[in-house]
């Protein structure tokens, strides 16, 4: 195995008496898709800044791409490409100006400039905008805007701070459709997201839970940490039959998504047919009540409570 192309030991951000990272040890090798997870306020935004060399370190030590982060920030620039959650591209600028704007800043050279513009405008689905203002395109278009702004000087790692926030589904899948194609070459990519669905398009996931990194695996692993099995069904009345399921034998846990519950229980095959017989005895109308696979989204709530606990 190579060295981690982004390896932090104790790494700590404190924001007076905040530890908004707290002792972070993180080692994410080339090429990795690495999700990084967490409810709000987990130090997700903090530690992609840190990692991008726009926050000082409290205490701790980091390299990204082999350069120290305490001593080398300016250094590790020229690799990386920060994309913040804001929208802060020049509004008032065209797709194509922007572009050329932060290709002369990245110092790209002239010769590869026009060609590398026009990659990415057909890369990113925008070439029939290029002479659209910024400000002008759709909140979907302005990421990937963003985005082909920031591989324009071609950095070997990304650091994405919730990219897709406040984007309809379709151009949430054409951004992820893009960035597993930038997977797919190699580049390193560290994408922090609320978005369990995300999530599990990751090679790796870190959930982040008060600064501190909870758990990091791939996918599969976290989801094969939740104990039990899960059960789903849409009762005609949740809050009665979230109350009446609760404490019965067998059931750890009920989550609730909008009309539906999920059962996390021991044994599917039987606790279903007790469940829905108490449903029925107290006279509560049901709907697919079956067996279902556990989603990362499950599990993370799961782990979350379990923390909290």
């Amino acid at each position: 195995m190579s060295d981690p192309i982004i390896y932090t030991q104790a790494l700590t951000r404190d924001f007076g008496d905040v530890h908004a990272v707290d002792s972070l040890d993180l080692a994410i090798q080339p090429g990795t898709l690495f999700g990084l997870v967490g409810p709000d306020g987990a130090g997700k935004t903090t530690t992609l800044r840190l990692l991008a060399g726009l926050l000082k370190v409290t205490s701790g030590s980091a390299t990204v791409a082999g350069f120290d982060l305490a001593t080398q920030a300016e250094a590790i620039k020229p690799h990386i490409g920060y994309m913040a959650q804001q929208f802060s591209l020049y509004a008032q600028l065209s797709v194509l100006e922007n572009l050329q704007f932060f290709a002369e800043i990245y110092e790209v050279p002239r010769a590869d400039m026009a060609e590398r513009t026009e990659r990415l405008l057909t890369f990113a689905g925008l070439t029939e905008f290029k002479e659209r203002r910024a400000a002008h395109l759709s909140g979907g278009m302005q990421k990937k805007l963003a985005l082909a702004c920031t591989l324009i000087h071609e950095p070997k790692i990304l650091l994405l701070d919730e990219p897709t926030t406040g984007v309809d589904p379709i151009s949430r899948r054409e951004f992820w459709n893009i960035l597993t194609d930038l997977y797919a070459e190699g580049i390193t990519i560290v994408v922090s997201t609320p978005y369990m669905d995300e999530a599990d398009r990751c090679s790796e996931v870190g959930l982040l839970y008060a600064g501190k990194l909870a758990m990091c695996a791939p996918p599969e692993q976290i989801r094969g940490q939740i104990e039990g099995e899960m059960i789903a069904l849409v009762p005609a009345q949740w809050q009665a039959a979230r109350d009446l399921i609760e404490p019965l034998p067998g059931v750890f846990e009920v989550q609730t998504y909008g009309e539906a519950l999920h059962v996390l229980v021991d044994n599917a095959e039987q606790r279903l047919p007790e469940i829905t017989a108490v449903l029925t005895q107290a006279g509560i109308d049901y709907s697919g009540a079956r067996p279902a696979p556990t989603r990362m989204e499950e599990a993370f709530i799961s782990l979350i409570r379990q923390m909290e606990a």
